[in-house]
């Protein structure tokens, strides 16, 4: 079904999976916002998506968007694609994970079928991308989030880091610099309420550091 989708239909699919796996629905807004475009035009092209047929957004004016199994099948192989040439950058070709976000998203629509299976093989088909997301299967299934918001955390915890927001590359730049990438253990010394702010200390790291909400607002971890 994907040879008779747009880029742009593409795009505005994902986008839509992403927002609805922390809210029930993606809003007009939310969506404009992220994609650079007027509410106006993302109401217009959900009418349209909504229209198709299989229909692959469930949208209703003022309740949001939800995808439909069609749409979230097309969604779930863009976030594959994307996922697995973030791995390919980094491990084959030397990119640093700050870099490979936006290399993915000019890439993802354009790669193959068979181009995908050879990258998955190559890399030994890995279940996470380097930022720690979850890479869907090639069944489309894709491993259910079960982590939390380091800023929700509280003195005395111990954690490990699962997985960092990749959107932001000077966020990366610094989460890499802390030491605080997926695998990462830590624990919490000292909370903020003032400022909410965490005191950590953070495994194979000689100091221990203050992170504000901006931050801790980025970096999803499991508590142990």
């Amino acid at each position: 079904m994907r040879e008779n989708l747009t880029q742009t239909i593409e795009d505005y699919l994902k986008t839509i999976y992403q927002f609805t796996l922390e809210h029930q629905r993606a809003t007009t807004n939310q969506i404009a916002e992220s994609l650079g475009v007027t509410p106006a035009s993302v109401t217009g092209m959900l009418k349209k998506l909504a229209a198709t047929e299989p229909p692959l957004v469930e949208y209703k004016k003022h309740y949001g968007v939800l995808l439909t199994p069609a749409g979230e099948k097309i969604a779930l192989e863009i976030v594959r694609h994307h996922r697995l040439l973030e791995m390919f950058l980094v491990q084959m070709l030397g990119y640093e994970w700050d870099e490979v976000h936006s290399e993915a998203d000019r890439l993802e629509h354009h790669i193959s079928e068979a181009f995908e299976e050879r990258i998955a093989e190559a890399l030994g088909d890995p279940q996470r991308d380097p930022h720690g997301n979850p890479i869907p299967t090639r069944e489309l299934a894709i491993q259910k989030l079960n982590d939390i918001p380091l800023r929700s955390l509280q003195p005395g915890q111990k954690g490990v880091v699962q997985r960092v927001r990749e959107t932001d590359p000077e966020l990366l730049r610094r989460v890499a610099e802390l030491g605080l990438v997926p695998g990462a253990h830590f624990e919490v010394l000292e909370y903020s309420p003032l400022d909410e702010n965490l005191l950590l200390a953070i495994a194979g790291q000689p100091v221990s550091v203050v992170l504000g909400k901006g931050i801790t607002n980025q970096i999803f971890v499991k508590a142990i």
